[in-house]
């Protein structure tokens, strides 16, 4: 029987190459997110391969979420696997300059969207005992580097809730991990800095930084390990960076 995988943030970065993997494995696919023009062409793309189910909904939004999942048809209703993909980071400014709507962004997104979406569908998990849950965090809830408070606390957040988790959720057998990624290159960086592109493409320059496949690769590895093995929580960065702060570059 082919598993169900959910994936929230679908339309780019991490969770389109992870959309792209899975299918090419046969999983039947519910892909999340705010763009449905994005979703209904990778529903198109990928439809070839395996059952595509796509749902246009803001995380943020804790009525969208639960409709949307109990839209969800009979034949996609039993999800095995979620992805808590879905996050942003929104400016890079000291705490005393920050802007307030920057932190509801990240703070609603990276930790109450991954919350509402975990509420709708861990339930169903819980009465069959069985399930896998991905949380994806950063390197940046692992160290607070500068500028980066309120995102790091978001990402730090997620460190905590994908530990607590695992804990609550021993009992009824539900598998929880967190990979935690450093610099990819995705749109990361755009939405940081609001559409300044030359200041995002600074961000990857000198060095090679993951590809969204590269973190495709591990979640695919991750939920594919024998039911007895749990991978807890793995951090990723590229090569050339040693922490948030130390990356070795060519200029």
């Amino acid at each position: 029987m082919k598993k169900t995988a959910l994936i929230t943030g679908a339309t780019s970065g991490i969770g389109k190459a992870t959309a792209e993997l899975f299918a090419k494995q046969r999983f039947k696919l519910v892909l999340c997110g705010r763009r449905q023009e994005r979703l209904e062409q990778l529903m198109n793309e990928l439809g070839r391969d395996t059952a595509i189910h796509i749902l246009n909904f803001d995380v943020r939004d804790r009525e969208a979420v639960f409709s949307a999942i109990e839209s969800l048809p009979e034949e996609f209703s039993q999800i095995d696997i979620l992805v808590n993909n879905a996050g942003n980071a929104h400016g890079l400014d000291p705490i005393d300059k920050g802007n307030p709507d920057d932190w509801e962004a990240m703070l609603d997104i990276n930790v109450k969207g991954l919350l509402y979406m975990s509420k709708a569908i861990i339930p169903k998990m819980v009465e069959r005992k069985s399930g896998h849950i991905i949380n994806i965090g950063s390197t940046a809830g692992k160290e607070v580097y500068p500028n980066g408070n309120v995102y790091c606390a978001s990402k730090h957040a997620v460190d905590a809730i994908n530990q607590g988790m695992r804990i609550d959720l021993n009992a009824y057998g539900i598998r929880v991990g967190a990979v935690n990624p450093g610099l990819v290159e995705t749109e990361f960086s755009d939405v940081r800095f609001k559409g300044d592109t030359e200041r995002a493409s600074n961000v990857y320059k000198g060095f090679q930084p993951l590809k969204p496949e590269d973190i495709a690769d591990i979640i695919l590895f991750v939920v594919t390990r024998p039911y007895h093995v749990n991978i807890a929580d793995l951090v990723v960065m590229p090569t050339a960076q040693a922490s948030s702060t130390i990356v070795k570059k060519e200029l």
